[in-house]
């Protein structure tokens, strides 16, 4: 198989028919031309290779195109599920690890803590993946900065052979890989569906699929932890109050706010504090509260928040620190990975 994807290959760049001593040169094989020889005899013998005239080397034949492509396929899905496998274990590992993060703040501090899954603020599209799953359905892959992945099925009205996979595949990433959304125009959109002639509709849909993807992204989830803590201070363990801030924290939307304040106000050293009335999006009870906010960056443009809700006469030194320690633990994860 290695002589013939040589053999393949060599022809498809030079166009010229290919010789044993040419073969011998793929470092990758360490085999002599007599070798070679014998090799290429049984390929023409099983009808891979032909020999266009005596003493020339040899050329596919379209049964050699044939397993060429086929095999190439083959790899190339091979490669793509175990990307998709270690991308989804990789992102299995991260919401584990944040549920962790945020427990262990909680308990080291003892005030209430939350932290967000990273959000992608360069929402460039890395790659995308077609693959047949049934006589009626694709499945797109869509793979967006940061390594997170979006699963789309798109029904189709008839089987599409692997060929014509191939080309919506190229199509689709030779025009949008690298590609932000707010890039992706109606003429770009409007181009690639030509190029794809009967199948427009499935790029329509992909592209639609894509540009949700990095929407949905915008919208982290928010864990939380440590609520029961607020009972821990006088000044916030009136019924009333307690119940409103606990309401806030579990409701999250507050909680939302705070994550899009302190990464669009990001300070240079990555900490942001809000006392009182300066909570964002404020309601009765988190005036009584000071939040601090920390923006963790996780590569490629995936940053999040984390935050400790307490009184106003919280230890800030001890939590700025705690705080600090959370971002570079989280960095040096995300360099091990």
């Amino acid at each position: 198989m290695k002589i013939l994807q040589a053999i393949v290959r060599t022809y498809l760049e030079t166009g010229e028919p290919v010789g044993s001593r040419t073969i011998s040169k793929y470092t990758d094989l360490h085999l002599s031309p007599a070798t070679i020889r014998n090799e290429m005899s049984d390929l023409e013998e099983l009808g891979l290779i032909v020999q266009p005239h005596t003493s020339a080397g040899r050329i596919p034949s379209d049964a050699g195109y044939r397993l060429y492509v086929d095999e190439m396929l083959r790899e190339k899905q091979l490669e793509q599920s175990e990307r998709e496998s270690l991308l989804l274990e990789r992102e299995d590992r991260l919401e584990n690890l944040l549920k962790q993060v945020v427990k262990l703040l909680a308990a080291n501090t003892n005030y209430a803590s939350m932290i967000s899954t990273p959000v992608i603020r360069s929402n460039k599209i890395k790659f995308i993946q077609l693959s047949q799953v049934d006589s009626g359905h694709i499945l797109a892959v869509i793979v967006i900065e940061g390594n997170l992945i979006r699963n789309t099925m798109i029904p189709v009205s008839e089987e599409l052979n692997q060929q014509e996979l191939l080309k919506l595949n190229m199509l689709l990433n030779g025009n949008l890989a690298g590609t932000a959304v707010e890039e992706i125009n109606l003429g770009l959109i409007e181009s690639i569906k030509q190029q794809a002639g009967e199948h427009r509709a499935i790029i329509s849909t992909v592209i639609d699929a894509a540009a949700e993807a990095i929407r949905a992204d915008e919208r982290p989830q928010i864990y939380t932890s440590g609520a029961d803590n607020i009972f821990r201070y006088p000044e916030l363990a009136d019924q009333s109050k307690a119940s409103r801030i606990i309401g806030d924290f579990e409701e999250k939307r507050v909680l939302g706010s705070i994550v899009q304040e302190t990464l669009a106000e990001q300070s240079e050293d990555g900490i942001q504090v809000y006392i009182g009335s300066e909570v964002p999006a404020l309601t009765n009870g988190m005036e009584n509260c000071s939040i601090v906010t920390a923006t963790y960056e996780l590569g490629e443009g995936m940053k999040g928040t984390i935050g400790i809700i307490g009184p106003k006469r919280m230890d800030y030194d001890r939590v700025v620190g705690v705080m600090k320690q959370i971002m570079s633990q989280l960095d040096d994860y995300y360099k091990k990975e």
